[in-house]
């Protein structure tokens, strides 16, 4: 029982620490495949069910992530495997949720608080035609595909696993809706909100796996908080320069 009591304490102050996140001096080129830079990136994995059903196999979802940084872009590559792909709704503001995609949860300032409709906090629900849907303030879903270089790849052999990369844009919580808004310079010890998700659907009408790389507290049994409370997000920390 002692035994379990600190493998549970030790996880909880695990998820408070921040990550770490190395400093590229080369700009990672978005195309799906993996370069010598991402050597210096460490793997994290997205073993917890954030809503739906847990995957029956590796094959039916697995999933790890690393990151590395620059000025101009945080970046994001993730290694999914997943042996079915679905992408049903042809307007990628519509229900995209219930599609497959990579779901990437960023907090300029790690400030926290609901930003469900504002943009303190943005959830990129980045579909498999590598468009980027979120909520805006006037409660409807807008494209920031703007915001993000995303490209993915699948391997040539089984089992098909994916490489998928992302150079992300992080903006202030001043972010105005249709407004000049100007991407914020990264910079050495900046800490940030982040969390990643994926979105597995493998032939329903909805999806049936949400898997994620941080464990949520549940709220009256929900923990698919995250695209609403930015408090659940984990923090990643900007390395400095080597």
């Amino acid at each position: 029982m002692k035994e379990t009591l600190f493998a549970v304490c030790l996880l909880f102050t695990q998820s408070l620490m921040a990550t770490d996140v190395n400093y590229t001096s080369i700009p990672i080129h978005i195309d799906g495949v993996s370069e010598s830079a991402w050597n210096n990136a460490t793997w994290h994995p997205m073993p917890y069910l954030m809503d739906g059903s847990l995957p029956s196999s590796e094959a039916d979802f697995n999933g790890r992530y690393r990151l590395l940084w620059d000025e101009n872009f945080l970046y994001l590559q993730a290694n999914i495997s997943d042996d079915v792909l679905v992408d049903t709704h042809p307007n990628p503001t519509v229900k995209y949720w219930d599609d497959d995609a990579l779901e990437v949860f960023i907090d300029s300032d790690a400030s926290g608080g609901n930003h469900q409709f504002n943009h303190t906090a943005f959830a990129y629900h980045i579909g498999l035609d590598n468009q980027a849907a979120d909520y805006g303030p006037d409660k409807q879903a807008h494209l920031y595909t703007e915001h993000l270089i995303s490209r993915w790849q699948r391997s040539a052999q089984e089992p098909f696993d994916i490489t998928w990369e992302v150079a992300i844009k992080l903006y202030p919580n001043s972010y105005q809706e249709n407004g000049e808004n100007v991407p914020l310079t990264l910079s050495e010890k900046q800490v940030i909100g982040f969390m990643l998700a994926y979105c597995d659907n493998d032939g329903s009408e909805v999806r049936e796996h949400f898997m994620g790389s941080h464990e949520i507290q549940p709220v009256k049994g929900d923990k698919n908080r995250g695209y609403i409370d930015a408090d659940v997000f984990g923090e990643i920390k900007l390395l400095p320069k080597r």
